[in-house]
């Protein structure tokens, strides 16, 4: 085998072989071959001369792995909180590979970003940032399982096929078994220009499989971050200024210390996002008794070094902004603001205002951290971005991020807050403190009170329509920017304010200007759900609505005008099918929006009618996703029916609110959360075609806001122009 011997021990990233497979989880007898290196596409036989060969477990590559016994095990290289990961990435994999879902076991692979390029699970990028390199693995392993068995058999590998874990020589019949070739598969060089199935010729992919996790979620033997237990662990959790951002000036823990199960009582200090946070670790043995503990501290905080925000003074402060700043210019085409102050047309100018809103995952915020005598950190917990947690510690603790291994439990919802590096780090630096395993567990009120938040922003939208089209158009967003928050250059404008903003408009609107106003306040923001697309997809998608009013246009007839692109096309016609939209009638209450987001673009029509007890219900949404290649249907249908509901919520019940610098909002009783009973029924049409993947998990969340207040306004003439509104009060 060419160049083996330099390959073997120090594998690309400085990981060596032996550290792999501890990290794996695989026993030190393991062989490789085939690990595929993301960064630059390399496809590497790594075997050794010396390894025992008829024994151990062999990993063709880092997400395929079979033992000798024939057992097969794939790795999910990303966080499963619900999205459908566990199952989507063993799905791709076994389409390629030739097993049986139900005959194999998925495991989460370490955090390890030499093996699998970025873990981040965000941005809806599990599939389509890696579907190509995964069927293009999985059909690597199984052309070399049957070039073993073609080998063993001494017969052309044309004769030979796999299925169900076998290889199959079709003349005699003969079989073997995975486990029976994965030795003599392991010492060929893999195979280039692999040829990959044709979709039509899919067995698994693109069918409704059903999800290999909900056995484990419904038996209750998937281990979530609250469940996991390790030897010797104790229980923390950790009192925090009020406003988010206060430092210590005294504290008593005497009663803390009286309480039953108390252990020891410690400061903290950790830094996130360049801002310093204090607070008080509680450590007992469990975590009921540190809750009690933490409640019987006493402390006075100093928060006089930071701004104590209010609502209404934030709003109010945006739009004075708006009025009186142009911004940080993003996009611009054309002369936007000389067209609009020429006014040769019906101008609009209108603002729009959406709220901080809280991510409320099911499980609350934790983590488990073991620091140990070598300067090497263990993470166990429902984590989105291994790799952040990675860089966090190291930097701040000045350890090689190699030294912080980071595993990955289920999730119980996450929505970008547990992508968040704060409560690993918090996790860690209680366990370097008192020197052994931990679980640091929020409460539900700590997560609500302490952030971070998508952040609440303001538009400035103004238009002008001549000759029944849009001549121009100028967006100005006045909001917390993520991508400031994290950054020490806040002077660059940046992509967020242009998601959800469908890129063919640029095509036809000829004078186009999008605009950041920079806007800067002491309260921690971060990505949720479709992160800036949830709350631009509102403001953009509503005010081209108010333009396709002013111009006497059809509201879908005046997108499809100004979208001229054809896959945008037949998803609009699909969406016109599906609804009746042509046969509505007038005033019926029926509103439409399109946005795009991580790659894919989504369509939908909401249908509102009368209560009878006055206000406004959901009668129907209709839902069409154009993204790609895809995966599972009904992964999909699951998607975008949680989007949905997670978008009604935002648009009509739940905001985060600030008095005096206070979140006001402690916990479900007052973050009202919509119920079974609110959910609208929900029509789903998936588009088929080969285009590249785009995203699922989030797409289909910022178009609702949008359809639904269009539909408000066909049914009522009123715009709802500020979120959340009452549906019972419109």
């Amino acid at each position: 085998m060419k160049n083996a011997d330099k390959n073997i021990d120090t594998l690309s990233g400085g990981v060596s072989r032996k550290d792999f497979l501890k990290t794996s989880g695989l026993g030190i007898a393991s062989l490789f071959l085939g690990i595929y290196f993301p960064a630059s596409g390399q496809i590497v036989n790594m075997l050794s001369a010396n390894e025992e060969e008829e024994t151990g477990n062999i990993p063709l590559n880092a997400w395929i792995h079979i033992d000798t016994n024939g057992k097969v095990t794939l790795f999910d290289h990303r966080a499963e909180m619900g999205q459908g990961s566990y199952h989507s990435v063993p799905q791709i994999i076994a389409e390629e590979l030739e097993v049986d879902l139900n005959a194999i076991q998925v495991s989460f692979a370490p955090g390890n970003r030499t093996l699998y390029g970025g873990q981040t699970t965000g941005g809806s990028s599990t599939i389509r940032g890696s579907y190509k390199k995964l069927l293009k693995l999985s059909a690597t392993a199984r052309i070399m399982l049957i070039q073993a068995a073609a080998a063993q058999w001494n017969v052309p590998t044309t004769e030979c096929y796999a299925a169900s874990g076998t290889v199959i020589h079709k003349p005699s019949g003969n079989k073997l078994n995975y486990g029976q070739l994965v030795v003599a598969a392991s010492k060929l060089e893999p195979p280039k220009d692999i040829p990959l199935k044709p979709v039509a010729d899919y067995k698994l992919i693109r069918k409704p499989v059903k999800r290999i996790d909900t056995p484990l979620k419904t038996n209750g033997s998937a281990v979530f971050g609250l469940d996991k237990r390790i030897p010797g662990m104790l229980y923390a959790t950790v009192l925090r200024n009020p406003r988010m951002r206060g430092t210590i000036s005294t504290y008593d823990a005497s009663a803390t210390l009286k309480t039953p199960g108390v252990k020891k009582v410690f400061k903290v200090r950790m830094k996130v996002f360049n801002t310093w946070r204090e607070g008080i670790a509680v450590v007992a043995d469990s975590t009921w008794a540190a809750i009690k503990g933490k409640n019987a501290l006493k402390v006075t905080w100093d928060d006089s070094h930071f701004e104590h925000v209010n609502t209404a003074d934030i709003y109010k402060r945006q739009r004075e902004l708006l009025s009186s700043r142009e911004g940080l210019v993003f996009q611009t085409q054309g002369d936007a603001t000389g067209t609009i102050a020429s006014a040769a047309g019906t101008h609009l100018d209108v603002v729009y205002e959406t709220p901080y809103q809280s991510h409320y995952a099911m499980e609350p915020v934790n983590c488990i951290a073991e620091w140990k005598t070598d300067n090497t950190v263990e993470i166990w917990g429902p984590i989105q971005s291994p790799e952040m947690v990675q860089d966090a510690i190291a930097a701040e603790f000045g350890i090689p991020w190699q030294n912080i291994k980071v595993n990955l439990t289920f999730l119980g919802g996450g929505f970008g807050r547990k992508a968040f590096m704060d409560y690993p780090f918090e996790a860690a630096v209680v366990s370097k403190e008192l020197g052994g395993p931990v679980q640091v567990v929020w409460t539900r009120e700590d997560d609500a009170t302490q952030g971070p938040y998508r952040p609440g922003i303001s538009y400035r939208c103004e238009g002008v329509v001549a000759d029944d089209k849009i001549s121009a158009l100028k967006v100005r967003l006045c909001g917390q920017n993520i991508g400031h928050f994290s950054s020490t250059d806040r002077s660059k404008p940046n992509g967020s304010v242009s998601e959800g903003f469908l890129k063919p408009y640029t095509k036809s609107i000829q004078h186009l200007t999008i605009a950041d106003v920079p806007f800067e306040l002491p309260v921690p923001v971060l990505w949720w759900r479709s992160v800036y697309a949830s709350t631009n997809g509102f403001a953009y998608e509503s005010f081209i609505d108010e333009l396709a009013i002013a111009a006497g246009k059809d509201p879908l007839a005046f997108r499809r005008e100004h979208l001229p692109d054809e896959r945008v096309h037949k998803l609009i016609d699909k969406l016109a099918e599906i609804s009746g939209w042509q046969n509505r009638g007038a005033k019926q209450g029926y509103g439409v929006a399109i946005t795009e987001c991580f790659g894919t673009t989504v369509g939908q029509v909401v249908k509102v009618s009368g209560n009878a007890t006055g206000g406004v219900k959901i009668d129907q949404v209709w839902v069409v996703m154009d993204c790609g290649w895809y995966v599972n249907p009904d992964i999909i249908h699951a998607q975008i029916e949680g989007s949905i509901i997670m978008g009604l919520g935002a648009a009509t019940m739940h905001e985060i609110t600030f008095t005096d610098g206070l979140v006001d909002q402690k916990n479900f009783y007052d973050y009202k959360i919509p119920r079974i009973m609110d959910m609208p029924p929900v029509q789903v049409h998936i588009m088929d075609n080969e285009e590249n993947a785009g995203g699922v998990g989030e797409p289909a969340l910022p178009p609702f806001a949008p359809a639904l207040a269009n539909a408000v306004y066909d049914l009522t003439g009123k715009r709802i122009r500020k979120l959340p509104f009452d549906l019972n009060a419109v």
